[in-house]
């Protein structure tokens, strides 16, 4: 089964469940990803709807701050119930220390040194490690290692 046939299948029984923060959770991600299958003009692959997760969750993070800025924690909230939701379909992220361990390891692979290396360096973690590792801490960590 496809990730566009679970997250429907998935839908349905939201429905019929009354889980209303599913069912919008899931509605707002199928809208999305039937407009990437008109912008791309063609079928989506479950990377494609992987990467529509990705967005999603990550939309949502920046969302978390800023109504946390503002004060409005229970907008949080809702926010967090949704990336809740997303992250069912989302494989395992690394750890922290998962993470520092599989950046080292490819530096010293690569035989990088130099903070210059470092497009090289994340272009090759998150090339092998899509969507099981954060880009952003793979970058703080690898700054860190080519000090």
């Amino acid at each position: 089964m496809s990730m566009l046939e679970t997250l429907n299948a998935d839908l349905k029984a939201a429905m019929l469940a009354k889980d209303t923060v599913t069912r919008d959770t899931l509605r707002m991600v199928l809208t999305l990803t039937k407009n990437m299958k008109i912008e791309l003009g063609r079928e989506l692959e479950d990377a494609d709807v992987l990467g529509a997760l990705q967005r999603g969750v990550k939309t949502r993070r920046d969302s978390i701050e800023q109504y946390e800025k503002a004060g409005r924690s229970e907008l949080a909230e809702v926010e967090r119930t949704e990336i809740a939701v997303l992250e069912r379909y989302l494989p395992k992220m690394l750890s922290e220390d998962e993470t520092r361990e599989l950046v080292a390891a490819k530096v010293a692979e690569l035989g990088i040194s130099e903070k210059r290396d470092m497009g090289k360096l994340m272009k090759a973690v998150l090339g092998e490690h899509q969507g099981t590792v954060d880009g952003k801490l793979v970058s703080r960590l690898a700054g860190e290692l080519l000090n």
